[in-house]
């Protein structure tokens, strides 16, 4: 029972974050991808949470990738990107 609970859960998280990284982070400007626009966010603590706070804002943007295009600040990061369709 609390295999199958456990299961369960892991199954869940795992579906939930393959939700949340529809789109594509990429190193360059991808091929037979046109650039629609910049997003930015800030107030990341380190850049895994600043590269998810962008990766959420290029997915509610209906981006198919983005790329990071700027990362500042120390403790409280500001960063922005370029999203493409």
């Amino acid at each position: 029972m609390k295999t199958t609970k456990l299961t369960l859960a892991a199954l869940a998280f795992t579906t939930l974050s393959f939700g949340a990284m529809a789109a594509d982070q990429v190193a360059s400007d991808p091929l037979h991808q046109t650039a629609v626009g910049t997003i930015s966010a800030q107030g990341g603590s380190n850049l895994d949470s600043l590269e998810a706070q962008l990766n959420a804002k290029a997915d509610a943007a209906g981006a198919k990738s983005f790329r990071i295009t700027s990362t500042s600040g120390q403790n409280n990061l500001h960063g922005t990107a370029v999203i493409y369709q």
